[in-house]
């Protein structure tokens, strides 16, 4: 097969692969992947299957250090009696334990964006079994990579996905910012970010947080009503400050009551919108096919001569016209004519109940794929809050410490929740037992995060400018296959459009094939077979080679020199490319 797939050239010879080489449907994630040794093996050792029964009493898997905080220690603590008290109640049973290959994965995945580097596994590895996991998830919370995939994750959140702010220099320069926000964490609490895009002022060229407002001012008011009006009616910002700040969501109320909430009334939605009227926008963004075009650079300012009624109209669905000044949800506002008003709006959203609550829900969601209340941004009447104790104390507690990520972060993953493993027993493999988080869901990773794996796995190292736009075509292919407008990842399903994606991509295949990459780095683990899959599996997976694994790759492509292939690499470039196709590498688990 390697033979004849070698001369059909790359992406015949990966479709092959993965349909026929390794496992039926390209999954190849083991029940129980095989322990490493302390030398290079030459058989890896055999995997064994998974216990369908529900596991006995279960001893805590991560322990915590001895120099760890006292906030970890309580909020561990809560998190972990909230979630046991429900399996007990639920009759649940919790899944096995992650393995420490698993669980390195996804913490990589989770907190930096990326897959580990195989020197990273050997490091892991090497600290004490019972400690290793919280050590490892403070080295993830140091690295470089930190500031960068979660400014990924909330330039998409606050910019989405669409648009001529949806990716290139405009999403570049909000990104950059919030990049240095997350890496000056203590002096950039979650409060103080929020505030700072809420009034952000100047040009998007000085002061990325402006593009956060400008993406999102919506229809331009008519010249003749702007000195009453404002410059942009404001709409999209209006709905979008409160979706994702306090986890509500107004847009429907621009035009009606919202229709399942009696507390969110049309006229809310526009007496916030009058503390954005003031909004005045320099320069002018090209339209959407116009984006390879230089983009114009843009300012954000406040008129303070402008809508100086503080009142803004609506119509009702009826057709009758009203009038609001300013309100903030059931909170009539006294602003006056020079107040600026933004820094009002900030002030407000920050101090709102909602706030903590709002951001610890959706960063829970990031770890678990569910919220501890969902939708995850949608807090209403008719929202489902499976945990609202912990969702409450975690809110407090958060903002007790001054809304750091950080602590927040090593409190999710410290959980024991967090260190269970996806495969599900006959007590908690049903829907209904997701929010109980008592196994851990897959999770398809984002664009940004395939992207960076890819990078790690085929050991590609560029520039930053070369990166980028590498980067930003890679974007460009698949964010319309993997994402939605609103800067949400959409579930993985394997189709064959997106397998067909990823195995045809010429960065890919040039990735694989290059002098200096991984193979050739396999290939100098050791002389036998065994050793250079291995260290392939490492790369790829972040984990050994199964023995059942190995024997069937053995049997369909001999990995020995003058068998079929003219080079030595060949064959391992084949096993390298079927392995980033599979569904265990395009899956966070």
């Amino acid at each position: 097969m390697a033979h004849a797939v070698e001369r059909a050239w790359r992406p015949g010879r990966a479709l092959a692969l993965v349909a026929g080489l390794l496992l039926a449907g390209g999954v190849l994630i083991p029940t129980t992947p095989a322990q490493p040794s302390k030398k290079p093996a030459d058989k890896p050792r055999e995997t064994k299957p998974q216990d369908p029964k529900p596991a006995g009493p279960r001893q805590k898997v991560i322990q915590l250090p001895s120099d760890a905080g006292n906030d970890v220690r309580e909020m561990v603590d809560v998190i972990n009696k909230a979630l046991e008290d429900a399996w007990k109640e639920n009759k649940v049973t919790p899944s096995r334990p992650a393995d420490d290959y698993e669980f390195i994965r996804r913490a990589s995945l989770d907190i930096i964006g990326r897959i580990a580097k195989p020197e990273e596994v050997a490091q892991f590895l090497k600290d004490p079994k019972e400690t290793r996991r919280s050590l490892l998830i403070e080295r993830l919370l140091a690295s470089p990579d930190y500031p960068r995939h979660w400014a990924n994750v909330w330039t998409n959140w606050l910019l989405s996905r669409a648009g001529i702010f949806g990716r290139g220099m405009y999403h570049e320069q909000l990104a950059t910012w919030l990049e240095d926000r997350f890496a000056n964490n203590k002096e950039n609490p979650w409060n103080k970010i929020v505030t700072d895009l809420i009034t952000a002022t100047g040009k998007n060229t000085d002061n990325g947080a402006v593009n956060f407002i400008l993406a999102h001012v919506g229809e331009a008011v008519p010249p003749p009503r702007r000195g009453e009006d404002g410059m942009f009616e404001m709409v999209p910002i209006t709905s979008r400050v409160t979706r994702l700040f306090l986890g509500v969501q107004t847009q429907c109320t621009q035009c009606h009551d919202h229709p399942f909430d009696a507390n969110l009334k049309q006229k809310h939605f526009w007496g916030i919108n009058v503390l954005l009227r003031q909004v005045v926008r320099e320069g002018t963004p090209p339209m959407e096919n116009m984006r390879r075009m230089t983009l114009t650079p843009l300012t954000l300012k406040d008129n303070n001569s402008a809508n100086p009624s503080l009142v803004v109209g609506f119509e009702k669905r009826n057709g009758v016209v009203l009038e609001t000044k300013p309100l903030f949800f059931d909170k009539k506002l006294e602003i006056g004519k020079e107040s600026n008003r933004r820094e009002e709006l900030a002030r407000l959203i920050v101090e709102h109940d909602n706030f903590p609550k709002a951001y610890v829900n959706r960063i829970w969601s990031v770890f678990f794929s569910k919220g501890l209340a969902n939708p995850i941004d949608d807090f209403n009447e008719q929202t489902q809050v499976a945990h609202p104790e912990l969702l409450a104390k975690l809110a407090e507690k958060f903002k007790h410490y001054g809304y750091d990520s950080k602590k927040l972060i090593r409190w999710i993953c410290n959980s024991e929740a967090y260190n269970l493993s996806v495969v599900a027993n006959k007590t908690n493999d049903k829907q209904d037992h997701e929010v109980l988080f008592s196994r851990m869901l897959m999770k398809s990773m984002s664009p940004e995060q395939l992207f960076e794996s890819l990078m790690i796995a085929t050991q590609s190292e560029q520039g930053k400018d070369a990166r980028q736009q590498q980067l930003d075509r890679w974007l460009g292919n698949l964010v319309s296959n993997f994402g939605d407008d609103e800067g949400n990842e959409v579930n993985f399903n394997g189709t064959v459009v997106q397998a067909l994606m990823m195995m045809n991509g010429q960065d890919i295949n040039d990735a694989i094939n290059r002098d200096k990459g991984t193979v050739a780095w396999a290939l100098s683990r050791g002389r036998v077979p065994a050793q250079r899959v291995n260290a392939l599996y490492l790369a790829a997976l972040n984990r050994p080679v199964g023995q059942a694994e190995f024997q069937r790759i053995m049997q369909k492509m001999p990995l020995r020199p003058g068998y079929r292939d003219k080079t030595e690499s060949a064959p391992y470039q084949d096993l390298l490319w079927a392995l980033l196709n599979s569904n265990e590498f395009m899956l966070n688990h």
